[in-house]
């Protein structure tokens, strides 16, 4: 396939990898890229030098494209931004904060820039700010997610009407025929995250894999809805924070509650029960941990034999 994101970022299909925290290191990023997507690297759980060492790896391990995914509330940003122009990354996704502020400096430098938005609304101000792309990150999405609650299916079409820009569909994609349906909506590639999450390459514990590929329909909710909307699963550190939100905690408590490392302590160190365990609603259709490229030639497949069959539906 050749469209407005393969064109972008000089890749074989319109499919990225989500650029996921515990999850998203130089195995995962150049596992995507030689199947032919857009790997990315997640600095938002790295250190400077470590986030360094990952491009540096990952360099090493492709020829192809490849990405940097940069939360723009990282709280080093002038080291990680340097470390970006100095390692010579060509893409850089930016998300959780302003595009305004790093999408100049990055233009300046050569560098494609791709911003995540949650609605219609901030996807006109990543217009606005200059950016090369928009991904479009619906509420069935892992991680953080937009205080709006926007599903994928409506969100797409909204994103689509409001900015000529390319388009990166995100939430609840997990196989070929989403793929292919967010496509239909009005998207020009998808981004994936949870399917990532428990392949082979991704760096999450092993033990987190598992938990993901057991989990039923219903095994996640929105949390932390005072601090940062997240979707988690149900476990022990979830059930103390539903019971808090339910009573009213304050932001302050919630922040307590959270701490520091609770997400390390769930998806890399593999504590299932007091770790903050982030995961997409399509985790339910996950039954097995793979590697990158099963995941990318079952998403082919998938892809062509659901538009293949589109013709029964012709009116």
């Amino acid at each position: 396939m050749t469209n407005r994101i393969t064109s972008l970022f000089g890749i074989d299909i319109p499919l990225v990898q989500g650029g996921m925290v515990w999850c998203s290191g130089w195995k995962l990023a150049s596992a995507v890229s030689n199947a032919g997507g857009l790997g990315l690297i997640g600095a938002g759980s790295m250190h400077p030098e470590t986030f360094k060492e990952h491009i540096q790896k990952t360099k090493l391990a492709t020829s192809k494209p490849f990405g940097v995914n940069v939360p723009l509330l990282y709280p080093e940003m002038d080291k990680i931004m340097n470390i970006i122009i100095d390692e010579k990354v060509k893409i850089v996704f930016t998300s959780a904060g302003s595009p305004k502020k790093w999408t100049p400096f990055l233009k300046e430098h050569g560098i494609t820039v791709v911003h995540v938005v949650s609605s219609a609304f901030f996807a006109k101000k990543c217009e606005d700010a200059g950016v090369d792309a928009i991904v479009a990150e619906g509420f069935e999405a892992g991680g953080h997610n937009g205080r709006e609650e926007t599903t994928t299916m409506a969100l797409i079409p909204s994103v689509r009407k409001a900015t000529s820009l390319p388009v990166i569909a995100a939430g609840g994609i997990g196989s070929g025929r989403s793929m292919l349906a967010a496509m239909v909506l009005g998207a020009d590639g998808v981004q994936m995250g949870t399917r990532f999450a428990v392949s082979e390459e991704s760096s999450a514990h092993i033990d987190f894999k598992k938990s993901v590929v057991e989990l039923g329909e219903g095994g996640t909710k929105l949390a932390l809805k005072k601090l940062a909307p997240t979707r988690l699963i149900k476990n022990q550190f979830f059930e103390q924070v539903n019971d808090a939100e339910c009573r009213g905690a304050s932001p302050k408590e919630m922040r307590d509650l959270l701490g520091k490392g609770r997400a390390k302590k769930g998806m890399f160190d593999g504590n299932l029960e007091e770790g903050e365990l982030e995961i997409g609603q399509i985790s339910a259709l996950i039954s097995k941990i793979q590697s990158v490229e099963e995941i990318v030639k079952e998403i082919k497949t998938e892809y062509k034999e659901a538009l293949s069959g589109l013709d029964k539906f012709k009116i």
